[in-house]
């Protein structure tokens, strides 16, 4: 079973599992993988019942990843034991899952054997799983990106509209300004030639 060699501090806080997971949320090495939809703790023996699975189905063909490690220690205290007296000691390993993540990949297989595989695998898992393909995943981003270059040059052309019509009202101001001050001008010159006549 997976668990480090060793580790700076023997016990850990429980920490959190807010939000999505930002690494590890696509397939790196293989065609199909099975990707986690809600947060949970994965032991190190649910990996492994997993991986057995998996490989028991494909009957050793093709190649699996394991993408998660389980790092984190979980301690117990003993049955019927009263409050108090320190932390527990370490019982087990869990891998931190959160959305998003990929749990397994799986290459150089049929479809149907690696979809049927990551199905028996998912069943050993204490979460709720989706099966990916490298296909799909393309296809996804091939969609994306064309809206978003679009959105984009929208954003821009809008900018630029703006950049324009601020400064068209810059120039009718100043125009505004320069015309106030010539009638100011020449209403003052008409007054001095008029005081000069008397």
């Amino acid at each position: 079973m997976l668990m480090p060699k060793r580790v700076k501090h023997r016990k850990q806080f429980r920490g959190r599992m807010k939000g999505k997971a930002q690494r590890g949320n696509v397939l790196a090495y293989g065609e199909y993988g099975l990707q986690a939809m809600e947060p949970h703790w994965v032991t190190s023996q649910q990996i492994e019942a997993a991986r057995i699975a998996l490989t028991r189905y494909t009957k050793r063909g093709g190649q699996v990843w394991i993408k998660i490690f389980p790092d984190k220690p979980v301690t117990a205290k003993p049955a019927e034991t009263r409050m108090g007296s320190g932390k527990g000691a370490p019982e087990y390993w869990v891998a931190v899952v959160k959305p998003g993540r990929v749990l397994f990949e799986i290459a150089g297989v049929p479809e149907d054997v690696a979809r049927e595989a990551l199905r028996l695998a998912s069943h050993k898992l204490p979460l709720k799983t989706k099966l990916i393909s490298k296909a799909n995943e393309e296809a996804k981003a091939a969609e994306k990106a064309p809206v978003s270059e679009k959105a984009a040059e929208e954003d821009l052309k809008e900018k630029v509209e703006a950049k324009v019509e601020e400064i068209k009202a810059d120039v009718e101001v100043k125009a505004e300004v320069e015309a106030k001050v010539k009638a100011k001008a020449e209403k003052k010159e008409e007054t001095e030639a008029g005081g000069e006549e008397a």
